[in-house]
């Protein structure tokens, strides 16, 4: 009895997680990012953002690859989220505030101050 009521328990939870809606998948150029802090300070921030389900920050091609439920949230919310953290979005520039409190490393030509 006990088997079948934690099989039943797992069947209702798993349908509950999959009725939270379409996932849309957008890569968002990131131009401005620079180091590895840069991709952690991003995947972090999104992280925090209702609706993001993952992100992912390549440093080469500088493409933030974002897995978002469409019902939650969409792209000008997540290029603002980015923005507000202090890196370029698409076209949306980095909040000059945010940017400003970046460390040196962060900034554009800040690694070869390093």
């Amino acid at each position: 009895m006990k088997k079948i009521n934690v099989i039943c328990i797992t069947l209702l939870l798993i349908g509950f997680i999959s009725c939270d809606g379409e996932t849309v998948n957008i890569a968002i150029a990131t131009p401005t990012i620079q180091c590895g802090m840069c991709q952690r300070n991003i995947e972090m921030g999104l992280a925090s953002v209702s609706g993001v389900s993952a992100s992912k920050v390549d440093l080469e091609s500088k493409l933030t690859t974002v897995v978002y439920y469409k019902d939650k949230t969409d792209v000008t919310k997540i290029e603002k989220a980015i923005s507000d953290i202090g890196y370029q979005a698409n076209d949306v520039l980095a909040n000059s505030v945010t940017y400003k409190g970046l460390p040196a490393c962060c900034k554009i030509g800040g690694m070869d101050k390093i």
